[in-house]
């Protein structure tokens, strides 16, 4: 991982990142939302990745857009 890159396509890579997680933060919600309240393994599967891929979003964006959240929601 030698590549150097300038700011602007940091930025760039860290938007691609963003909507990548928010794609599969819906796709994952999506799914838990189908599951409904089983307790079944998938189920909960589910419900850890949409939490895993809700954190990143959420980290991404203060990362590119300091205080959107205001802290915690």
């Amino acid at each position: 991982m030698a590549d150097v890159v300038d700011s602007d396509e940091l930025l760039r890579r860290l938007q691609r990142a963003r909507a990548c997680a928010q794609q599969e933060e819906r796709a994952w919600r999506a799914r838990r939302d189908e599951l409904g309240a089983e307790r079944s393994d998938p189920a909960r599967d589910a419900v850890v990745r949409t939490l895993a891929y809700e954190t990143v979003v959420r980290v991404l964006d203060e990362i590119l857009t300091p205080g959107k959240h205001g802290g915690r929601d």
